[in-house]
């Protein structure tokens, strides 16, 4: 579908239940791959960035059997690093938690093998990683562009060492070494340079590689100790939350309409950092109910806010897209990160709320949103990015009819997600 053409959206109310998290389903099938044991994966996220990773793994030589009716997997873990596959040129879309986490893998087989994205993959930066694998032994270069992917990886002389790792960009180059680490021959420390981003997705890395049976030592976030000879073990069965990111939507709906929306199957417990939205929009006015595996979130008067949001980048596009339904204005600070996501989020955010009437002022790592006292008719570009598709799509819950360019890309992360959305909408 080329666009999407939403219609003001009256009332929102309802209950759902949503595809497992991106962020957890990657992380273990990687795991779940070289672990010792069979590993069945329960509500994994069927997406793109699910759908590349299942295919390197068996481009890798890994057996995954699916059962389509209750999105399980079963993932035959191998107990050791990757055998050199005939296929060593991996193609991996759009997928950062794909490629970044299987390029450090790879540094530790004895072989060449070529890591490629689309043409969106191809203008994110991979040479901090890229930097930090060649310290520790690995040859890296890269066949386009320098610092971009495609990259080049002779793999197989990573024993272990000291490591530093820069952490202002993106927390999947230090998640990728933590998870890849533990395997080589000695141990080995990764020091963080600069801010740490996203230290909620550090803590999903580690919960994980807990859950298969593999502890670091963890400093502050600023240097982590690694035991090395380590080998992953199979929990048998892991059922994969449901996905905060997704969730934000549904909740930022719910407290812009005053309407009230229930999610399933994600709850108090949840280990996913954007389950902190929540604090956020409870700032703003919404009101929250938590439970153990629900949450519900009612609407209300919301107002404008002043935070830095580092440690939800993803959830704080929909608060951007919240604030047009604010009163007053909103300053969200301290995201710099936005500009090398699947898209540059800030210029595409920036431009969608600027079409909708808004005031605007962007700088490097902040954004400031004085909402209009009605909304434009507008047309988003998406840029291909599915968080700024299913973000802008809340700007329907105003006066304005709204046009989403490439609807289609959600499918990378919630394939159903306006359908989801229609059968919450009146």
């Amino acid at each position: 579908m080329k666009n999407l053409v939403l219609k003001p959206i009256k009332e929102i109310n309802g209950s759902l239940t949503l595809p497992g998290s991106k962020s957890l389903s990657n992380r273990a099938l990687l795991l779940a791959a070289i672990a010792n044991g069979t590993t069945v994966l329960e509500n994994i996220l069927l997406g793109e960035d699910t759908t590349v990773m299942i295919r390197a793994l068996r481009q890798l030589g890994i057996r995954i059997d699916e059962d389509g009716k209750d999105l399980s997997y079963k993932v035959y873990g191998i107990g050791k690093k990757f055998e050199v596959p005939s296929n060593r040129k991996f193609s991996l879309g759009n997928a950062g938690t794909a490629i970044r986490p299987l390029a450090a893998m790879l540094a530790l087989v004895p072989s060449e093998f070529t890591v490629d994205g689309d043409k969106y993959m191809r203008e994110r930066p991979i040479s901090h990683l890229g930097d930090a694998l060649e310290s520790l032994g690995a040859k890296v270069s890269y066949l386009i562009n320098e610092g971009y992917p495609p990259m080049r990886i002779v793999g197989g002389n990573i024993k272990g060492g000291n490591v530093s790792v820069q952490g202002s960009i993106s927390s999947q180059y230090l998640s990728s070494l933590l998870m890849a680490l533990p395997m080589a021959k000695n141990s080995s420390s990764v020091t963080v340079s600069e801010e740490l981003v996203s230290k909620p997705y550090i803590d999903i890395t580690l919960s994980l590689m807990r859950t298969f049976g593999v502890e670091i030592l963890n400093e502050s976030y600023q240097r982590f100790s690694i035991p090395g000879s380590q080998k992953y073990s199979s929990p048998e069965r892991y059922l994969i939350e449901g996905d905060a990111s997704s969730a934000s939507y549904f909740f930022g709906a719910a407290a812009i309409k005053k309407g009230s929306v229930k999610v399933h199957g994600l709850g108090a417990n949840s280990v996913q950092g954007d389950y902190k939205f929540l604090e956020v929009i409870e700032k703003m006015g919404a009101k929250v109910r938590r439970g153990e595996y629900w949450t519900e979130v009612a609407g209300s008067n919301l107002k404008g806010i002043d935070l830095d949001l580092n440690h939800i980048p993803d959830a704080a596009m929909t608060i951007a897209t919240m604030a047009l339904f604010a009163e007053g204005p909103t300053k969200i600070r301290n995201i710099g990160n936005w500009r090398v996501k699947e898209t540059d989020r800030m210029h595409a955010m920036t431009e969608g709320l600027l079409a909708l009437g808004a005031k605007v002022l962007s700088s490097e790592d902040s954004i400031f949103i004085d909402p209009p006292k009605s909304l434009n008719d507008a047309m988003i570009k998406t840029y291909g990015d599915h968080r700024v598709a299913m973000s802008f799509s809340l700007a329907a819950l105003g006066n304005a009819t709204v046009t989403i360019e490439d609807p289609d890309c959600t499918r990378k992360t919630f394939p159903g997600y306006f359908k989801a959305l229609a059968l919450l909408s009146k």
